[in-house]
């Protein structure tokens, strides 16, 4: 139970790396753009990956009607993540000394693990939802309108995941080192919560 105590312990710890790492990133190439453009999604905010980076693409996003980049005060989310991530972050550890002194189960390991998936889940869910807004929701006086071969207007929303071609750009939207340090701590989590069930079999 100390081992799967430990792997608990790390588990939780590894999501506080969201606070200094993005957890998304998306990318926009064109051939007008030897160094394509791209953005990094945090917890708290959105940043550019270079200097200038939000400005052009606010720049390119205004022919066509769409929204500026939004700042953390524009939504909720970039004050309630960090809250949340800190508050499972806490938690986890907690519940890691709490099984190293044998005062819970592993089970406790698995009931974190569900939580902080749905809430996974969940905030895939919202940042899917901006950006369905963020791409569909154009202003009608834009100086560019675009539109399908049937006559409908063309989305701009990014891939949540993968490649996606646009106009004459190639957006790409992956995961970047917050959210593989995020993937991982569940995963320990879930060795934990094994190995944890393992021992208790065995004894």
């Amino acid at each position: 139970m100390k081992k799967a105590s430990i792997l608990m312990i790390i588990g939780a710890l590894l999501l506080t790396g969201l606070f200094k790492f993005p957890l998304w990133n998306i990318m926009l190439g064109a051939p007008q753009y030897p160094e394509p453009l791209g953005m990094n999604i945090y917890i708290d905010g959105i940043k550019g990956m270079n200097e200038f980076d939000i400005k052009n693409i606010d720049g390119l996003n205004h022919y066509i009607g769409m929204k500026t980049i939004p700042k953390p005060k524009d939504m909720w989310e970039f004050t309630v993540f960090p809250i949340v991530i800190g508050s499972m972050a806490v938690l986890g550890f907690i519940i890691g000394i709490l099984g190293y002194l044998k005062k819970i189960s592993y089970n406790w390991f698995l009931g974190w693990l569900i939580i902080i998936t749905t809430l996974g889940i969940l905030g895939m869910y919202d940042f899917n939802a901006w950006m369905i807004d963020y791409g569909t929701n154009l202003d009608p006086h834009a100086i560019m309108k675009m539109q399908n071969p049937d006559g409908t207007p063309m989305s701009y929303k990014p891939p949540l995941l993968g490649h996606q071609k646009m106009l004459n750009f190639d957006a790409y939207s992956y995961p970047r080192l917050g959210g593989y340090l995020m993937g991982a701590g569940m995963l320990l989590t879930l060795f934990a919560y094994l190995l944890g069930k393992r021992s208790k079999s065995l004894n």
